[in-house]
């Protein structure tokens, strides 16, 4: 099927033009009328972006579409609206509808901003009341005018609708025996259905489909859906074929008559063809063309417009139309609900991103004291996570005392990072974090949090477990219990109770005791330089001895993986 549709040149606007991917600046659509031509592609499934139409029109697009109501903008006939063309409210256009007399809910478009005035007719049926719309009579220019040219030939003379129904009215009255089946589109003509039953007091039938579009335009009580109800019967268009009027002709002497401008010659003695149009004759468009005088014209079906119409133009040029950056912007940018879409994706996936861990995270003062809480944390973790109040623990990091790989039996690099856990006293929850250990020992007291490789949560006893292997057992093997417990009651007494509350200490006082922390583990550890040449993991049962060291927290900024 044609597309009967136009995207209006340097503006986000379109008419009747459904056919997003061809048309990917378009932000704002307008539905001149419900007919199938001027439909082509819009489907149930549209989004994204606003449609403008006639409150008539949004009821059958609902109806026979089934499209979603957030997308659906019905604008009250010979109103001004301001619509914006950009998204931060700065350009605006107006819009006002005006009744186009081709079909219920028919609209055609004046749109005004930037670009100049541009009349959009969509499909129309010229009468001079037209011209009286106060849209029209006080605008002294129109700019562009998009013209309904579907009856364009001044070979072909049209009588009004008015003219049509009187003979449409003569026919069925020369036929008094007989039934009537009239041929229509699936929307159009209501008006004439109505005047014959009137006429000739009598039910239209309809089928079902059609009876529910007549419900929605709340047209008088004139239409059943049973058969034989009525003398007139309504189907569609294409039913009217020789084979369907010798079958109803059997049946009982039937007439079929066909409104329609198209040149149709007819078929049967009983098939009468009578040209009631809803489309403008060339002699109506000759005339509208005069009394606006556009300063261009742009024909909506093909590319033709008659000679003689050129030379009702006026002679002066449009002005160049310059577009607003902010305009080009918002042509450029993705719609509004697409962007509202996507971050509410980004939002959600963000929520739903695994958390880091709370527990032992170092942290330089003095370089993370100026930081915002977001700039200080992980990208992907909130500020909560880090709330140094919950802190009961201090993370031992030995992967920032390097040495030298060398081949001493053990079975592989060791490391040894217990991430910070919120644990009720007596009970601790930890991650185990897997670090290399390698290169130079390095002296900084600024040790680096590693990134989460191992997100089971185990207890104290079952991470400590887990540290147990060859290469540190063989060293552990050779310490004292009497030398590990003065270790051991060396650094519980170092540490004590503030240690908890470091984060309330000032950034000079914590720095200093984060120092004096971390010499005095490498002094009283158990172990030497040498120890740390190859790696294993600690023996079960040691573990289970120590595992009650009291911990501290100190910050999370300076801990990364090198």
């Amino acid at each position: 099927m044609s597309v009967n549709g136009k995207v209006i040149p340097h503006t986000p606007l379109a008419v009747d033009f459904w056919q997003v991917r061809k048309c990917p600046g378009t932000r704002l659509f307008f539905l001149s009328h419900m007919h199938s031509d001027h439909t082509v592609g819009l489907t149930s499934t549209w989004s994204n972006r606003p449609i403008y139409c006639s409150p008539t029109t949004a009821t059958l697009l609902r109806l026979k579409l089934q499209v979603k109501e957030k997308w659906i903008h019905p604008l009250e006939l010979d109103e001004p609206y301001l619509l914006p063309m950009d998204d931060i409210g700065k350009e605006k256009l107006t819009v006002t509808l005006i009744e186009a007399n081709h079909c219920p809910g028919s609209v055609m478009f004046l749109f005004e901003g930037y670009f100049g005035s541009i009349l959009y007719t969509g499909d129309f049926r010229y009468t001079p009341s037209v011209l009286r719309e106060t849209c029209l009579r006080t605008h002294t220019t129109i700019d562009v005018l998009y013209l309904d040219n579907t009856n364009c030939d001044p070979n072909r003379t049209l009588p009004s609708r008015q003219q049509a129904t009187q003979q449409i009215k003569e026919i069925i009255r020369r036929h008094p025996n007989h039934n009537v089946v009239i041929g229509l589109y699936a929307l159009g003509k209501e008006s004439l259905l109505v005047e014959l039953a009137k006429e000739f007091k009598t039910w239209v039938e309809v089928s079902f489909e059609r009876m529910q579009t007549l419900k929605a335009l709340e047209l008088p009580d004139v239409f059943t859906t049973e058969p034989g109800a009525g003398r007139i019967r309504v189907v569609e268009q294409s039913k009217i074929c020789s084979a369907n009027v010798h079958k109803w002709d059997k049946e009982l002497p039937t007439l079929a008559i066909l409104p329609t401008s198209r040149p149709l010659v007819p078929f049967h003695p009983n098939v009468h063809v009578v040209p009631y149009s809803d489309h403008s004759s060339y002699q109506e468009l000759e005339d509208f063309v005069s009394a606006l005088k556009p300063t261009s014209l742009v024909p909506i079906v093909g590319k033709y417009v008659p000679a003689s119409f050129s030379a009702l133009l006026p002679r002066r040029k449009r002005h160049e139309i310059l577009v607003p950056e902010c305009v080009q912007h918002y042509m450029l940018s993705q719609p509004e609900s697409q962007l509202s879409s996507s971050a509410n994706t980004s939002s959600r996936r963000r929520h739903f991103q695994p958390l880091l861990p709370k527990g032992v995270l170092f942290d330089s003062p003095i370089r993370g004291a100026g930081k915002s809480g977001e700039e200080a944390t992980e990208p992907e973790a909130s500020e909560e996570e880090f709330n140094e109040n919950d802190s009961d623990c201090i993370l031992v990091d030995l992967s920032k005392y390097r040495t030298p790989k060398k081949n001493r039996g053990g079975t592989g690099d060791m490391c040894l990072n217990i991430a910070k856990t919120t644990r009720t006293p007596f009970e601790t929850n930890a991650k185990i974090i897997s670090e290399t250990v390698s290169n130079d020992i390095h002296s900084s007291p600024h040790m680096r949090h590693s990134n989460v490789q191992n997100n089971d949560t185990l207890s104290a006893d079952e991470s400590m477990s887990l540290l147990s292997g060859q290469g540190i057992q063989q060293d552990c093997d050779n310490v004292s219990d009497d030398q590990m417990n003065n270790s051991v009651a060396t650094l519980q007494s170092r540490l004590g109770k503030d240690c908890c509350s470091s984060s309330s200490s000032s950034a000079v006082l914590k720095q200093n005791y984060i120092e004096e922390i971390e010499n005095s583990l490498l002094k009283n550890l158990p172990f030497t330089e040498g120890d740390f040449k190859t790696c294993g993991l600690l023996q079960q049962s040691f573990v289970k001895k120590y595992s009650l060291l009291p911990l501290c927290h100190v910050g999370d900024d300076d801990l990364s993986d090198k």
